[in-house]
């Protein structure tokens, strides 16, 4: 007998259907998987077989033939051995509604005792299902993260045995839904706050224009100036992750394996990776590409210490999806893209002995190595930086003030009111921040007087601007006057905007 179930199957972050077509007939014992399916797949004969036996069902000792539809498709993962389970469940008359099993769509990993197991991409999946009005049945551990969907049904499931009793009306799972909103109205709390930093007050004030804006930014100084520990507290400044924002998120996480029992991610990224790391970590890829650390800190925070001694290739290939918010991974026969709109924060020293400039530490490296040191950072990737800034060395009167210094929750106060304005300004123009102002949205946003326009055209002049830097001095200009809560910019914005270009050569 043949029977059919509905299943999906990701590329990326995109959802296809997958039709489950199982075939038990007469003959030699054998279990055949075709449709382009991975080893994951071909894997869930043996999980099938235990989980259907295990779970108190006759195994049906005949010739099975399972399809997965569409088969020019590459099928990946452990999510049919639900469908599968069902679909010979349902050949052998096990399942006798056929009707009801028409009205959902599944998804599963099946242990060998027949209980469900949490599966990859499940919120793409039912996102993608959503758009159908569809009913969809996961695993229990999964269905935090698919609770949140509109317009779908989701039915939670323990067991193999649990979902047949289900299909065939000997039991009642009723479906989950929950709330977004509520979950993302929670204050969060966070263990580092900028009232633990003493001084600094320049960098504290570049990190709160950057996060205003959404711009990246780049910290040189010596070792122990703090760098580290003001990139760390970039998170508890920015605004709270909007309910478009997190489910972006949440569904590069979910693709990835890396949610956590409460199904939504509600905190901003911070992924800070070694410096070790390879381009497909960074940037994303492998046989089955996967997310890499840039779409990982979607929404959030890229923070890359020790910014020269990443290699080469991996910091070239940041300059695109810095610039495009999205990277496109190529193989032979695929092509997929992450999305990537992340804030980079980087850190580095002045030199390779790291007391270039100190005027305490004397500095041991002569002027080539100097040069050789900072020429690891391209002048593209450095100009792409719209903030550079110097962080000093901290004095020891400095270190044993004991003034409080000001609180993330202060700071983050106006780093919100400066993206409301920001949002009023843009309204439907699908820009959320000033950093992603393209140079036609420039000249339309930031309009500047004649005073500014030549106080800009001369400092650019003799700094040597080059055409990408013009256009982030003013857009992070832009970003001072709306935390200052001007409708213009103004020669104090645009002068303080410009301090913070400085020269990566020695």
């Amino acid at each position: 007998m043949l029977a059919k179930i509905k299943s999906v199957a990701l590329k990326g972050l995109e959802a296809f259907d997958v039709l489950v077509e199982v075939d038990v007939s007469n003959g030699l014992p054998s279990f055949n998987i075709v449709g382009l399916p991975d080893e994951a797949v071909q894997e869930s004969k043996e999980r099938v077989r235990s989980a259907i036996k295990n779970s108190g069902f006759e195994y049906p000792m005949r010739r099975i033939t399972v399809n997965l539809a569409p088969a020019e498709l590459r099928k990946e993962g452990s999510t049919f051995d639900l469908p599968i389970a069902l679909g010979i469940l349902l050949a052998v008359e096990i399942i006798k509604d056929n009707k009801k099993v028409d009205n959902f769509y599944f998804a599963g990993e099946l242990s060998l005792d027949g209980a469900t197991r949490r599966i990859s991409g499940a919120l793409p999946m039912a996102m993608s299902l959503a758009q159908q009005g569809m009913n969809f049945v996961v695993p229990s551990d999964n269905i935090s993260e698919v609770a949140v969907v509109k317009d779908i049904e989701p039915y939670p499931t323990k067991h193999l045995k649990e979902t047949v009793e289900f299909l065939n009306g000997d039991r009642i799972i009723e479906p989950v839904h929950k709330s977004i909103e509520e979950d993302l109205l929670e204050d969060i709390l966070f263990e580092e706050d900028f009232s633990d930093i003493k001084g600094q007050f320049q960098a504290k004030r570049v990190l709160e224009i950057a996060s205003a804006g959404g711009h990246n930014v780049v910290m040189v100084g010596s070792p122990g100036s703090g760098k580290t520990l003001l990139a760390r507290r970039v998170p508890t400044i920015l605004p709270h992750l909007t309910e478009k924002e997190a489910l972006e998120v949440t569904q590069i996480y979910s693709v990835s394996g890396l949610l956590k029992e409460e199904g939504i991610v509600k905190r901003r990224p911070f992924r800070s990776p070694h410096h070790t790391a390879s381009s497909a970590a960074i940037i994303g890829g492998g046989n089955s590409p996967r997310p890499g650390e840039i779409s990982l800190a979607h929404n959030g925070v890229l923070f890359f210490d020790e910014l020269p001694e990443f290699r080469r290739d991996v910091l070239e290939a940041l300059r695109q999806p810095m610039e495009d918010g999205f990277v496109s991974i190529s193989r032979v026969k695929e092509r997929i893209t992450y999305p990537s709109s992340f804030m980079l924060v980087a850190a580095m020293n002045p030199c390779p002995c790291g007391w270039f400039g100190d005027p305490v530490h004397p500095c041991k490296c002569s002027v080539s190595e100097i040069k050789k040191y900072r020429g690891r950072v391209s002048g593209p990737l450095w100009d792409r930086f719209d903030i550079q800034v110097e962080v000093p060395r901290l004095l020891p009167d400095e270190l044993t003030d004991k003034t409080s210094s000001e609180s993330s929750k202060n700071i983050r106060g106006r780093v919100v009111d400066a993206r409301k304005i920001q949002a009023e300004r843009y309204g439907k123009k699908n820009i959320y921040s000033n950093s992603q102002l393209s140079p036609r949205a420039i000249k339309e946003f930031i309009p500047i007087k004649d005073e500014e326009r030549s106080f800009l055209n001369s400092v650019s002049e003799k700094l040597s601007l080059t055409g990408r830097g013009y256009d982030r001095v003013l857009k992070v200009a832009r970003t001072i006057a709306d935390l200052d809560k001007s409708e213009d910019v103004r020669l104090p914005h645009l002068a303080e905007a410009i301090q913070y270009r400085i020269d990566n050569e020695v």
